[in-house]
């Protein structure tokens, strides 16, 4: 009980009740002992008042004594017109060890006498000092045994300790039915639907409907149904990848020998005497072998095993004249493409997974101007710098949308075109880390966008950036 919310809450009740009642405990006490003392002056005050009103303010021995016994009292003295008379008196026993003033105190002075009262021995004499009522006098000053006041103050602070207590315990079990009911128990049904969900996560159905009137609490339900939708959208997201990639991995395999055999027919056509057939012949067996190898890593792929790049040095300008030539193919005649690249530039890459790259970046720029309609330019260009082969990719097209840009290189998420899957970008940039290198956006605006593809120079950066 003590590790539940409720049973501390109900802990913490009794202590918090118990600080205030001893908070008001030490003033009552202080109070108690002040109205004590002026009772005893007051009854003294009577009883000097009886003995000036006799005749020549003599009485008997034993009168006196019974007064004094009645007031609870040693001594009275009462000071009138500037005279202090002792009216009673009888032998006291002892010193004073006490003296109180009781005209017009502190409330601190009244405590602190109070608390010291209480820890006192209890033998020993008081003196106390007040202000005679309805103008009796100036003064009265009266001893009395310290014990009986100190027994009164105990009784009183026990009383007043049991019935703290008793206010304590009701208040808390009141507080703990409380808390278990506006706080535990909607914690409670938080936590069962949490472990309700876990069993099933992928089931929209287990789903936290907030229903807390808590503001607290109704902002942790919202939270977390805000994430079980989420989670459960990953996962129904993962399965259908799953089941995409079974099915890719199938259609692969079979694309792939219907490539090969297509292959060996473009071989063929080399030898044909058609200037055009042998122009265009070499072109179409390299795009055949580009799409066998996309096969053979589309089902490398789908058993989660993306091959490392075979780096050789590469010729870039023939490569990006392939990915041109190919888009150019593609192009409704709005785009303009521009080569760029430095004649005779070599760089160090996988040629199969850089064709990949470069034609993803630049069909994606096509694609997004032809969708403007509006006429527009692609540029390649490459750079060379100490570590560093650096091939930039820019369009003049309408730039990448604020949703497209958070989710650049996430699965289908950063796609732009409608119908697009949004996996171009997160391809070419997975094959670009195998290079150890990186592919990021430069600039995208209203007048177009840059992508920047960085490889480096050196091999053993591919296995620094795999570390």
């Amino acid at each position: 009980m003590i590790r539940s919310l409720s049973g501390r809450f109900l802990i913490l009740s009794i202590i918090f009740v118990m600080v205030a009642e001893i908070l008001i405990f030490v003033p009552s006490i202080a109070r108690f002992r002040q109205e004590y003392l002026n009772a005893r002056l007051e009854k003294a005050q009577i009883a000097s008042l009886s003995v000036l009103a006799s005749e020549d303010a003599v009485i008997s021995s034993d009168l006196a004594q019974e007064l004094l016994d009645n007031a609870g009292v040693y001594n009275v003295a009462l000071r009138r017109d500037a005279v202090s008379q002792l009216v009673l008196s009888s032998p006291v026993p002892g010193q004073v060890t006490t003296m109180v003033d009781l005209r017009d105190p502190s409330a601190f002075y009244l405590i602190r006498g109070a608390m010291m009262q209480i820890f006192m021995p209890a033998e020993g004499v008081i003196r106390a000092i007040g202000a005679p009522t309805n103008s009796a006098g100036t003064l009265i000053d009266v001893t009395m045994p310290q014990a009986p006041l100190r027994a009164a103050m105990i009784d009183y602070g026990l009383r007043i300790l049991w019935l703290s207590l008793v206010i304590s315990v009701i208040s808390a079990l009141l507080l703990f039915f409380a808390v278990g009911r506006f706080m535990v128990k909607p914690v409670k049904r938080v936590v069962r639907h949490m472990e309700v969900y876990a069993e099933a996560p992928e089931d929209a159905s287990r789903i936290i409907t907030p229903q807390a009137t808590i503001t607290e609490l109704r902002s942790a339900e919202d939270a977390l149904a805000a994430m079980q939708k989420q989670l459960t959208g990953s996962l129904k997201q993962k399965e259908r990848l799953a089941q995409l990639g079974g099915a890719v991995a199938k259609i692969s395999h079979d694309l792939r020998n219907i490539l090969t055999t297509a292959t060996l027919l473009a071989d063929r056509m080399e030898s044909s005497e058609d200037p055009a057939v042998k122009r265009s012949a070499p072109k179409l067996v390299n795009s055949l072998s580009r799409a066998v190898n996309l096969c053979e890593g589309t089902l490398a792929f789908g058993r989660v095993e993306e091959p490392p790049p075979s780096l050789s040095m590469v010729h870039l300008p023939r490569l990006v004249d392939d990915v041109i030539e190919g888009e150019r193919l593609a192009s409704d005649g709005t785009v303009t493409l521009i080569d760029e690249v430095e004649p005779g530039l070599m760089v160090r890459a996988d040629e199969d997974q850089l064709f990949r790259v470069l034609g993803n970046l630049v069909r994606n720029a096509r694609q997004a101007i032809e969708a403007s309609k509006k006429d527009g330019t692609i540029k390649i260009s490459a750079e060379e710098g100490e570590t560093d082969w650096r091939l930039l990719v820019c369009d003049t097209g309408p730039g990448l949308p604020p949703k497209a840009q958070e989710h650049l290189f996430t699965p289908f998420e950063g796609g732009v075109r409608k119908g697009g899957t949004g996996l171009g970008l997160v391809i070419a940039s997975e094959l670009v880390r195998g290079h150890g290198g990186e592919l990021s956006l430069s600039r995208t605006d209203e007048t177009g966008t840059e992508f920047i593809l960085r490889l480096p120079k050196h091999p053993l950066e591919i296995g620094q950036a795999a570390e």
